[in-house]
């Protein structure tokens, strides 16, 4: 299987994450790209670096607005008398349809959803090949491959169309799946991160041309939080067209693979004709966020229950947090496909 991977995207390397009000290490760290990275390899992936396709296929997701701001807030905020050494919003608008600050730290609070998606020097430059290496992995796919990886970090499930959150910044799942939809074909976005993917449910939420479906962790308890319920059915043009799959705390293998059959379904009722698999690795047992029970084995059965669609498959890594089992729990996920392929 071929991958994508560009080496700019370890200069994102965020220092700050506020959970429960405590300030600790961000678990999106850039060792990731070092134990993922090492995890394709073992499963036969031949990396090659992203071509540059440019602005416009980000574009055509992202605000011009929003793009412009993600380039220039870090020297605008390090300019500011005593600022951090990150970009970290301490303010929200009460309505994103209130008026456009001109201040660096009302637009943090303006495109940044949280406090989990700080912004240093190398976050642009990172974010960008991040999803270049989507863009080149849906060319691949185009170009005749039957399955990629995407090795994109930082991840992008969370970022809305002008707003950064949950550690993303640009997301590469839907920027890739819109690749895909304007070449012709029929996409469907699968995300099986133990997070719901609530910014690519947003972009596509009022849509029927990308079909968007979300198995994770039950979000009345976890990030989240708002978004993820069960009725989020899709909106107007849309609706029927977005489906989530919340799951309680502690399902393991066999009740996961009963929700991806639900999905899976779905997946074949839209005419689907090429998947984008946005791969969240953190439903494993051995993950820090500590919500799902998916095994080594189960990630072997997810891998070969998506090859057996027989549909051409994209797979953009998500989340999936560092803990011993990471790199062969992509391994597992993505020898699992190949073998039942």
């Amino acid at each position: 299987m071929k991958a994508v991977f560009d080496e700019r995207q370890w200069r994102h390397d965020p220092k700050h994450f506020i959970a429960s009000g405590a300030i600790r290490p961000n678990p999106e760290q850039p060792k990731r790209i070092e134990v993922l990275h090492a995890g394709a390899l073992a499963a036969g992936c031949q990396f090659e670096a992203p071509k540059d396709a440019g602005i416009g296929p980000i574009a055509a997701l992202h605000s011009p607005e929003y793009l412009a701001f993600l380039k220039t807030i870090y020297p605008r905020w390090r300019a500011l008398p005593d600022a951090g050494e990150e970009v970290i919003p301490n303010i929200h608008p009460l309505a994103r349809s209130n008026s456009y600050p001109t201040s660096p730290v009302g637009q943090a609070g303006y495109h940044q959803g949280d406090t989990a998606c700080p912004i240093a020097e190398g976050t642009w430059e990172a974010a960008y090949w991040s999803a270049q290496s989507a863009i080149t992995g849906a060319d691949l796919l185009l170009g005749g491959e039957h399955a990629a990886y995407v090795l994109s970090r930082p991840p992008g499930h969370h970022a809305y169309g002008d707003l950064a959150a949950g550690f993303c910044f640009l997301n590469n799942s839907g920027i890739a799946a819109e690749r895909l939809r304007k070449a012709g074909l029929r996409p469907a976005i699968l995300d099986v991160d133990v997070h719901h993917g609530n910014g690519t449910q947003d972009i596509f939420y009022r849509r029927d041309d990308v079909l968007t479906l979300s198995i994770h962790a039950d979000p009345t308890k976890f990030y989240p939080f708002f978004w993820g319920h069960v009725h989020e059915r899709g909106d107007g043009a849309g609706l029927g067209y977005n489906l989530n799959i919340p799951l309680s705390r502690g399902i393991g293998d066999e009740d996961y693979l009963v929700a991806l059959d639900t999905a899976l379904n779905r997946i074949d009722d839209f005419g689907t004709d090429v998947l984008v698999v946005a791969l969240g690795l953190d439903a494993s047992i051995d993950d820090p966020f500590d919500w799902l029970r998916v095994t080594k084995e189960g990630f072997s059965r997810i891998g070969a229950a998506l090859a057996k669609t027989g549909l051409p498959v994209l797979f953009v890594q998500e989340g999936g947090y560092l803990s011993d089992s990471l790199g062969e729990n992509l391994t597992r996920t993505l020898s699992g496909f190949q073998a039942s392929t």
